[in-house]
This record gives C-alpha cells, sequence and structure tokens, in this order.
C-alpha cells in the first residue's frame, strides 16, 4: 500500500483557492481508493507568483512562477505529486515530470464583476485584470476601456474591486466556484470570451519514473478533460505563445470526436483570428496545425507576439 509506511504528500500553492483544488483531489484519491483522509498529506509551497503581486507575471518570469519551486519540490523528494490549475502550467514540461491526472472539468467560462455587461459599464471604464487574452477580449468589445494590472488572489481582487478601484473586472468561474462564490458576477457566453487555454481544469503532476503513483493517480483521471486540455495545450505549443500573448482555446467532446475553438487577438483587440476543427481525440499534431494556421492567417504585428 503506497502510504504504508508514510502519507503521500500532495504539493500545492498555499492560496485558498489552491488549498480548495488540493482538498478536492484528497478526496478524489481516498474515495477511489478507499483510502482514509490521513494517507494525504497536504504540503503548501510558497512560489514566486504568490509573493510578487505588483507586477505583470510575463515581467517576471511567465507562468514558471506558479511551478518551478513545486517543481523543485517534486524533484528532491519533499512531496510525492504536486496539484495546479492547469491554465497555470507552462506548455514545455521537464522530461522527468509528467501530467498524470485531471480531475473533471469545471465551468470554463468567464464572469464579469462590477457589471451586468460589458454595454452597462461607464464611458471609458476602468477594467481590472492580469490577462493578456482578457484585456484584448475587454478592448474588443469596449475600446474605450482602460486596463490596469489586477493581480492577487481571489479574496483580494474583489477586495480592490469593492473598494472602487476599478469599474469591473473578470474572474474564472471556475474559481469563484469552488471557493464558494458561485453567486457573484455574471458569466460570459463563450461566444463572447472564448477561455484561455486549460481553463477550469485541475490537473496533477508526478515524477515520471514513479510507477506506483502515476498508477494511483490514473484511477482519478477524466479521460474527456485529458484530451480536451491536451489538445489545447497543443494549439499552445505550436504557437509559442508567452505571457504577453492574447490565446484562447476551447476543445469539447463531439461525439466520437472533439470539436476545438482558438482565437489570437491583438492587445487593442483591434484584430482577432479564429479557427477551428473537429479532431481525433489524441490528435495533437492537428492542434498544433490550428494554432500554426492562426499565426499564417494574423498580420505581421500581431505575429509579431509570438515570436522570439
Amino acid at each position: 500500500m503506497l502510504f504504508q509506511d508514510r502519507p503521500l504528500r500532495l504539493g500545492t500553492r498555499g492560496s485558498p483557492l489552491a488549498l480548495a483544488q488540493a482538498r478536492m483531489v484528497q478526496d478524489a484519491l481516498t474515495a477511489t481508493h478507499g483510502w482514509p483522509a490521513e494517507a494525504i498529506e497536504i504540503v503548501p509551497v510558497q512560489t514566486s507568483g504568490d509573493r510578487i503581486q505588483d507586477r505583470a507575471l510575463a515581467e517576471i518570469g511567465g507562468k514558471a512562477l506558479w511551478t518551478k519551486e513545486l517543481d523543485r519540490a517534486l524533484t528532491s523528494g519533499q512531496i510525492d505529486f504536486a496539484v495546479h490549475s492547469m491554465k497555470d502550467v507552462e506548455t514545455i514540461r521537464p522530461d522527468s515530470i509528467r501530467i498524470a491526472a485531471m480531475l473533471p472539468r469545471a465551468d470554463v467560462r468567464d464572469r464579469l464583476l462590477g457589471a451586468e455587461t460589458f454595454d452597462a459599464l461607464p464611458a471609458h471604464p476602468l477594467v481590472g485584470t492580469s490577462s493578456p487574452r482578457r484585456a484584448a477580449q475587454v478592448k474588443r468589445l469596449r475600446p474605450d476601456a482602460t486596463i490596469t494590472l489586477f493581480r492577487g488572489n481571489v479574496a483580494t481582487r474583489l477586495a480592490k474591486l469593492a473598494a472602487g478601484e476599478v469599474h469591473a473586472t473578470l474572474l474564472a468561474a471556475a474559481g469563484l466556484d469552488r471557493l464558494d462564490q458561485n453567486g457573484i458576477g455574471v458569466a460570459m457566453p463563450i461566444g463572447l470570451m472564448l477561455p484561455a487555454p486549460s481553463q477550469g481544469a485541475v490537473g496533477i503532476e508526478a515524477l515520471a519514473d514513479n510507477a506506483a503513483v502515476l498508477r494511483a493517480l490514473a484511477a482519478i483521471n477524466d479521460c474527456d478533460t485529458f484530451d480536451c486540455v491536451m489538445m489545447e495545450r497543443a494549439v499552445l505549443k505550436a504557437l509559442g505563445g508567452t505571457c504577453h500573448s492574447p490565446i484562447a482555446a476551447l476543445a469539447v467532446v463531439d461525439g466520437d470526436e472533439l470539436f476545438l475553438r482558438a482565437e489570437i487577438i491583438s492587445p487593442d483587440g483591434s484584430e482577432t483570428v479564429r479557427e477551428e476543427a473537429r479532431l481525433a481525440r489524441g490528435d495533437s499534431s492537428g492542434a498544433q496545425a490550428v494554432g500554426s494556421a492562426l499565426l499564417d492567417r494574423a498580420t505581421s504585428g500581431l505575429r509579431a507576439l509570438f515570436e522570439g
């Protein structure tokens, strides 16, 4: 039995949302395997992304700010596996680490807080977000909007909004729901705001050579979520985007296939390039072709965001 000598150590960021997601993984493993709750020890690991709150991620290291400390804890043996919001996980991962499982995906949509609709915002609204994708989509809908950096955990952002620092902000519905904040905000239709790749998905990583842990995690893997998210990540791989790059993508199960939609957007919202395809599960080359097609159709200015 895996935890016969000691509990399995699950590494996580220390934010309230991250801890809620760690408990979801703990519950899934104990329920599936019939283990007692003490079989899984949750180990909070502070990340650079949590410490540095006054600058955009792209300026200080990108998505690695959410993963590098957890990667180090995993490879050093401090933890046995790590839980992540999949949209925060770098596209290219170390060969020594494997994405082992994903929980069933939650609501993928964004929620608008501060107004019922974008049209209801005042002239020249101030909108807070740290996401280039959300910022570009807001500018597409409201060219008169000013975007201001809005970082911090969910409670921090809600407090800033309540204090009147901005007219509105956008947060992931999945995160709000996991923090029992499902009654606030207005869900944005997918056609209006296509979500970030992997939004709403919780993933678990382990060392690629830890067969026992990989087997235990495989038992809680939701195949539909896994296949869709890996398809979206393949689009990202083809784009080679950074945290500066406004990218949206969503794959959904459509019969025996996956229906994939993706778009790239200029930061000022004036240019959007969209592609869609129906692909077989696991067809990562087809998904990468969608990403390549986006770049092929983009103007030189938009394409430059994905170069270098």
